[in-house]
């Protein structure tokens, strides 16, 4: 296998992702998941022992993905990165987002460590924020700006132009400090 090529889980994690843009939960199906990626059911099966097993695996990607850019943010400036990050650029990601956290509260309820996983995006960044932020009132309202941001990116909602969305990152970087 190439280095850019994705494992063969990776391609079942993308499939899966696409079906729950495409289709919604209800039109995720493990022989749907197994042909999009390009393996048999079997081959599916040997990676994800279930459909709950293909959704803890996307949650796990997603909260890996999320720990990564936390750490990232430690270094680069968490206030910035956050404000950044919750723009969210990647429609297919931000879509598959969308359906995995629609998915906590819908007929295929996400297991508790997917639930978990999926909540860690919006706790890790809380506890980066509040661990970087002096004061706990700034750090809510980054947090809350933050999360507005990124609810309303995922679910298609109209965002901010591009002038307010820098002038919105560099206020906030300034009552935060991180200037």
């Amino acid at each position: 296998m190439a280095k850019d090529e994705p494992s063969t889980r990776d391609r079942i994690l993308n499939a899966l992702q696409r079906s729950l843009v495409e289709e919604g939960s209800a039109g995720v199906t493990l022989e749907r998941v197994a042909a999009e990626a390009g393996v048999s059911k079997g081959g599916l099966l040997y990676h994800f022992k279930s459909k709950s097993d293909l959704y803890d695996g996307l949650a796990r990607r997603f909260r890996e993905e999320e720990e990564a850019t936390i750490a990232r943010a430690r270094k680069e400036g968490v206030v910035d990165t956050f404000l950044r990050v919750s723009e969210v650029a990647d429609i297919e990601s931000a879509a598959g987002l969308w359906a995995l956290l629609t998915a906590m509260r819908g007929k295929d309820q996400l297991s508790a460590a997917a639930q978990a996983d999926m909540l860690f995006i919006f706790d890790g960044w809380k506890d980066a924020l509040h661990a970087e932020i002096e004061d706990p009132v700034t750090a809510e309202i980054v947090r809350l700006v933050g999360d507005g941001l990124f609810l309303s990116a995922l679910s298609g909602a109209p965002l901010p132009t591009r002038e307010t969305l820098e002038a919105l990152r560099e206020r906030l970087n300034r009552l935060a400090g991180e200037e």
